[in-house]
């Protein structure tokens, strides 16, 4: 690491204020941010200094978001496996079974290693292509406008892998994160000034350019179908009214920990909870809104409940079942918790969570048409989160103007 800092430190001139390459300083900048941390410190009492910053703030959302990365290698590689297991999917193909052979394993559908590595083939290509396309037009648009590149997509080209199918065409990864990052951020002036989540921004492009590949009945599971398999979701199946008698303790367990079909990052709720607990420990991610989300479930999955459905399965659903169900947990843990997107005030988060949990099971109950609803419940809280805010500030300034009135006299 010294060699490279040497060397970034002799090209410096060429790429600061009067150098020869001045236009593309991010070019320099870019790697020397990402690989050192700041040369440039703080000193005297005049300043307010805080161990996090951007750079340390992202850096925890990836370690939180690193418990679903892994299962969404292995699950991924443990739904493919299991359908070729019975039959129903093609063998693997033989460019892979070169792989397994070149690593020195056999294919067994079983093994944990099998799930993982087969796993890997399908979400790193479409996590590679994310970081590739998006991360270039980041460094483009900080050419472009002078600015320093940040790690701002750092978490965006982890969270919108994890959101997608597994057998998504990658062109299509490609198209959905330049639009995600081109007109949910950069037309707004870079990293802080978005209005939508980036990631969820991407992938609502794609599911109502490409709805087909996006929630078709066999994009779920990453394998050649034959025999008439489906590898569509529990959600989508049971919106369609074939799991209305289904909601047992141990389909909820298998939807807590991940063993069923799903976008890839999504599946486990469990590993979203570890998530959670990094997120809240450190106090990047706000308890309250994810409580506000969880309230609001709750409250809507019982009003249903109670209103009940003599022709729509999703009445009946447990209001717990919510809570493992689809992209629920990560849509609270790493998508409702964006301290960009969200409201900002401690009463606002409650209020944002709420209203994100409420619409998702009105989407997925009233809606069968679309059983997820997560992510247009969180894309439209988002444009609500101002003015969520605005209330409360005007009513603490109004408060305060009160006191303020009431002490003078």
């Amino acid at each position: 690491m010294k060699l490279l800092r040497d060397f970034l430190d002799s090209k410096a001139h060429l790429f600061h204020k009067g150098g020869k390459l001045e236009k593309f300083h991010a070019l320099y900048e870019a790697p020397d941010t990402i690989l050192f941390t700041p040369g440039e410190v703080t000193k005297g009492y005049t300043h307010v200094r805080d161990a996090l910053d951007l750079k340390r703030m992202m850096i925890t959302v990836v370690v939180a978001l690193l418990p679903a990365c892994l299962w969404a290698m292995y699950n991924t590689g443990l739904q493919a496996n299991g359908a070729i297991a019975a039959g129903h999917a093609l063998p693997i193909d033989n460019w892979q079974t070169a792989l397994y052979q070149w690593m020195g394993l056999a294919f067994d559908p079983t093994s944990i290693t099998a799930c993982f590595v087969h796993g890997s083939l399908y979400f790193l290509p479409v996590w590679a292509m994310t970081f590739i396309v998006g991360g270039h037009i980041e460094l483009g648009s900080a050419v472009i406008r002078g600015h320093e590149v940040n790690e701002g997509f750092l978490v965006t080209g982890f969270l919108f892998p994890l959101i997608l199918p597994p057998t998504i065409p990658l062109w299509q990864v490609a198209i959905g994160i330049a639009f995600g990052v081109i007109i949910g951020k950069e037309v707004f002036g870079g990293t802080g000034m978005n209005v939508l989540n980036v990631a969820l921004t991407a992938r609502a492009f794609l599911f109502f350019a490409y709805p087909a590949q996006i929630s078709g009945d066999k994009v779920w599971i990453a394998a050649e179908m034959v025999d008439g398999h489906s590898g569509a979701t529990w959600l989508a199946n049971a919106a369609a009214g074939g799991h209305a008698d289904a909601f047992t303790s141990d389909l909820w367990w298998d939807a807590f920990y991940g063993f069923v079909p799903g976008s890839m990052g999504e599946t486990s709720a469990l590993a979203c909870l570890l998530g959670a607990a990094v997120l809240i420990a450190t106090q990047i991610g706000s308890w309250r809104t994810m409580f506000g989300v969880a309230v609001g479930t709750a409250a809507f999955g019982f009003l249903f409940n109670a209103i009940g459905s003599e022709t729509n399965a999703m009445f009946s659903m447990p209001w717990y079942f919510h809570f493992v169900i689809g992209g629920w947990m990560f849509g609270t843990v790493f998508m409702a918790t964006d301290p960009v997107t969200s409201a900002f005030t401690d009463k606002g988060k409650l209020i944002y969570g709420f209203g994100i949990g409420a619409l998702v099971v009105l989407v997925r109950v009233v809606n069968p048409a679309y059983p997820e609803g997560m992510m247009l419940a969180i894309l439209f809280m988002n444009m609500f989160a101002p003015f969520v805010d605005h209330f409360f500030v005007q009513a603490n300034i109004k408060r305060r103007q009160r006191r303020l009135a009431t002490s003078g006299t």
